[in-house]
């Protein structure tokens, strides 16, 4: 795994902290964009509401209970970012879940993007260039954990 910098790793923190104790609200500006973004990820959220429209899904318990799981994935890779490598096991069964439900690992860059938006709607004039470029090298990290993952769950269901 790759390292980010002691700079990087602060700025990271900083900014984390500073959205507050109660990332749910940064979660549901992210998936929003998300899903500005691509629409058609929408299907890969089959729950009791109907998620063919943004802001019924949004809305929803069990949705939200996914952006708080998603909340925590980033909250957990902050609060190990001296040590990412050990959460590799973890990135790796994320990355092959998200196979097995149909995501595409295109759509990881796409959430990505959504990340960013979010930091930078959150954070106002401390979102940085060079805030922007850790967060990026940080997320580049994950996802290749979880692109690994992926493609391994995606040969075990080819043979």
């Amino acid at each position: 795994m790759e390292k980010l910098s002691e700079k990087e790793k602060g700025l990271i923190r900083d900014s984390w902290e500073s959205l507050g104790k109660n990332k749910v609200p940064h979660g549901i500006v992210m998936f929003t964009r998300l899903f500005e973004l691509d629409p058609a990820l929408l299907t890969l959220f089959s729950y009791s509401t109907n998620c063919g429209v943004a802001h019924e899904c949004l809305s929803s318990p069990e949705f939200l209970d996914h952006v708080t799981k998603v909340m925590l994935v980033i909250d957990a890779a902050v609060s190990h970012l001296d040590d990412l490598h050990t959460l590799e096991d973890f990135l790796l069964n994320l990355g092959r879940k998200h196979q097995a439900v149909g995501v595409k690992p295109q759509s990881f860059a796409v959430v990505g993007e959504s990340l960013l938006y979010m930091l930078q709607s959150s954070l106002g004039p401390a979102y940085t260039t060079p805030l922007r470029q850790a967060w990026l090298n940080m997320y580049s990290i994950v996802v290749s954990a979880m692109t690994r993952g992926w493609a391994k769950n995606g040969e075990h269901k080819s043979n």
